[in-house]
Formats: C-alpha cells, sequence, structure tokens
C-alpha cells in the first residue's frame, strides 16, 4: 500500500467542503494539498498522522496540515465509526487568511497545522457542536461559522502537536522504506502470528536494522504497536458482544489469561470489566 494523492472536488463558489462520510469497511494511506479539520465520533480508535500513531477515546478532533499522509482512524476495524470531515482550498489561506490582517492568529494555526494538531476539553465540544450546526445553513453563513471556528481553534490551549518535526510527504517519498508494507502486513496478520522476521525480510532489511526503522518511524516497538493494534480490535469485538474466548482467539491469542493480561495493561481494565461497562445486558 503506498501513499495515495486523494484528489478533492469543490463546488463552485465555495472555498471549503463539508461532509459527513462513513469509513466502515475503508483503509487509505493517503494525502492532500488540502488542509483538513476532522472530527471522528467513536468510543476509541488509533489515528496515524504523519509519524505520530496514537489512540484517541471519545473522539477526535483533529487540524491535518497539507500534504501530511494520514491514515483512516478506524484502521478498518468493522464497526461504525462517524466522521465530519472540513476541507479547505488549496488556495485558501494565500487567498483568503493571508490578506486579512485581524487573520493573524488564524494564519499561524494553519501554518502550524503540518505537525498535526489535536484538540480536546471544551474547544473539542464547542467546535464540534458549530461544525453540526454549519450543516442547516447557507453558503456565507457557514463561512462566517467556519471563520469563527479557526479563531476558535487558534485561540484555544487545549491542543496537542502530534509530530515534533515535519513529516508533510515529500519526507515520506524521500524514505526507501514504505510504511504502507508494514501496515498491509499487520492488517492482513495481526489474528494469526506475525513475525518480525518476515516481514523484515519482506523489506529488505534484516531484523535488527528492521527494528530500528520501525521505532524511529512510530516511536513504538513492532511488538507494541502489534499490540496496541490487537488490543484495539478487541475492544471493538467485545463491543459486537462476542464473549472474551471468542474477542482472544479472534484477535490472535492462544492464551486467554495473556490476553487478559495484556488487556488490563493497555486498557486499565479486564475484558470482562470493559465490556460490562459499554455493554447494557437485557
Amino acid at each position: 500500500m503506498k501513499i495515495q494523492k486523494e484528489i478533492i472536488q469543490f463546488e463552485s463558489g465555495r472555498s471549503f467542503k463539508l461532509f459527513s462520510p462513513s469509513m466502515k469497511d475503508y483503509f487509505f494511506w493517503h494525502y492532500h494539498p488540502e488542509i483538513e479539520l476532522v472530527y471522528v465520533e467513536a468510543s476509541n480508535g488509533i489515528c496515524h498522522v504523519g509519524k505520530n500513531i496514537s489512540e484517541f477515546k471519545g473522539g477526535a478532533l483533529l487540524l491535518i496540515g497539507s500534504n501530511v499522509p494520514h491514515l483512516n482512524f478506524d484502521y478498518n476495524i468493522q464497526t461504525e465509526c462517524k466522521q465530519l470531515v472540513l476541507q479547505m482550498r488549496e488556495d485558501f489561506m494565500q487567498n483568503i487568511i493571508f490578506p486579512v490582517p485581524e487573520f493573524y492568529k488564524i494564519k499561524q494555526l494553519l501554518e502550524h497545522s503540518y505537525l498535526g494538531l489535536s484538540f480536546h476539553g471544551e474547544t473539542k465540544k464547542n467546535v464540534v457542536e458549530k461544525l453540526q450546526l454549519m450543516f442547516e445553513k447557507n453558503s456565507f453563513d457557514s463561512f462566517i461559522d467556519f471563520i469563527g471556528i479557526l479563531q476558535t481553534l487558534a485561540d484555544s490551549e487545549e491542543v496537542s502537536e502530534l509530530n515534533t518535526e515535519d513529516t508533510r510527504i515529500k519526507w515520506f517519498l524521500n524514505d526507501k522504506i514504505r510504511m504502507g508494507t508494514i501496515y498491509d502486513y499487520i492488517h492482513e496478520n495481526y489474528d494469526k502470528n506475525p513475525d518480525v522476521n518476515t516481514i523484515a525480510k519482506e523489506v529488505n532489511l534484516s531484523t535488527p536494522a528492521f527494528c530500528r526503522y520501525f521505532k524511529k518511524q512510530t516511536n513504538m516497538t513492532f511488538t507494541d504497536f502489534l499490540n496496541t493494534y490487537r488490543i484495539n480490535q478487541a475492544k471493538l469485538f467485545l463491543l459486537q458482544n462476542l464473549t472474551v474466548t471468542e474477542v482472544c482467539l479472534n484477535v490472535g491469542f492462544e492464551s486467554l489469561s495473556y490476553f487478559n493480561k495484556l488487556f488490563k495493561k493497555y486498557i486499565g481494565e479486564t475484558p470482562s470489566a470493559f465490556k460490562k461497562r459499554h455493554l447494557i445486558v437485557e
């Protein structure tokens, strides 16, 4: 799986696009020159923006800069995952933000978005409410609301940088090893017995060199990433009301006790407790 350039179409006479796609059965590592504000409404998931791989709970509000590769936030997990996506025209900053001195803080925000920005707290709550209301408004009123949203984000201190360095597409294309090959392998084999030696050979690296490479790219060991992926899959299987034993086998663990131990380490509670807390038993 190579990084793909997504071609975004805009309506005539509109400087941004707001829509609500479904991410079920959708796995697409991509980039585009348009800056994107995205809200993912899900109980949990994994997001990958640039080099950052992180788990989110209770929804995620992200501002993703121009040409920053990102992966869909459910990692192809088979569950409903609602989202709101707002994409700005490629010339939005140059033609609309730059000429207006009052937009200075918004300009700084958008220029900073190449790191990937995650918003939380009241900022996330207020922005999501405004995005939802924009669907009911005409183009002019929704544009005014959009500028207000950008100002809210620019003024907020409830924000985290996802990356510490530039991870725009130029950086990725200069990298001889494509992370997509590794993600494909994990996605296809997480429920079997993924072998670090196998994937190292597939990308033409020795096992020690691959381990160093993977840690540098993701700030995680291959084992930690694989276990994070498995446990996130496990949570969603539990939410589908499968038994703990069924889930254990579905995500590739042979030992139920080890699965329970690992789940508690990552989530802070046992699979049974997680399932009981989230499902209403009739």
